[in-house]
Formats: C-alpha cells, sequence, structure tokens
C-alpha cells in the first residue's frame, strides 16, 4: 500500500464530494448502503473502532486505517477521524491504492 499516493486521491475524491466525514454521517452512509469503503485515522477510539468494524463486516464494506492524523489533512478538514468514499470509479481507484 502506497499511503502517500492513496492520500493524494483521497483529497481528489473529497475535492469532487465523493467523501463523507464524520461519525455520524458516515454510519449513516454504511448503513444505507451507499459508501463503498471506510477509512479509520489510527487515533480514533477502541469503542469507535469497534463500532465501525461490526458495522463495515455487516454490511460487507472494506475498512481500511491510515496513519494518525493524516485522514483530515488529506480531506482538508482537520481532527476528522472517520471517512467514508461513495461508490463509484473513484472508490474502486482508491481501494486499489490502499489494497
Amino acid at each position: 500500500m502506497d499511503e502517500a499516493k492513496a492520500l493524494g486521491f483521497l483529497g481528489l475524491a473529497a475535492r469532487a464530494g465523493q467523501v463523507t466525514s464524520g461519525d455520524g454521517l458516515c454510519e449513516r452512509e454504511v448503513r444505507a448502503g451507499r459508501a463503498a469503503l471506510v477509512l479509520l485515522d489510527e487515533g480514533v477510539s477502541d469503542n469507535t473502532r469497534d463500532k465501525y468494524r461490526g458495522l463495515c463486516a455487516a454490511r460487507r464494506v472494506p475498512l481500511y486505517e491510515i496513519s494518525a492524523d493524516a485522514l483530515g489533512k488529506a480531506i482538508g478538514k482537520p481532527n476528522r477521524l472517520i471517512a467514508a468514499v461513495a461508490k463509484g470509479p473513484l472508490a474502486q481507484k482508491l481501494e486499489g491504492l490502499l489494497q
């Protein structure tokens, strides 16, 4: 996984309006079936991490962890620890970069 390249692409997806960030909004996107993948900052609490592991496993949505503080910087919203990427070609490319 080339994290720097993936984070740059995540920023592009955010500018294209394909990224939702924040706990409540991301949870809603996953439950509604609109999220192609979910990204967690390593700084999230254990409870939040467990919550999203269960939610994503139940909905078959890939879950990736990103190094601390990098997620918020990549999407241009500091202190964001959770992001969901909408289904589509940008999400497919991002998932390829994260694997």
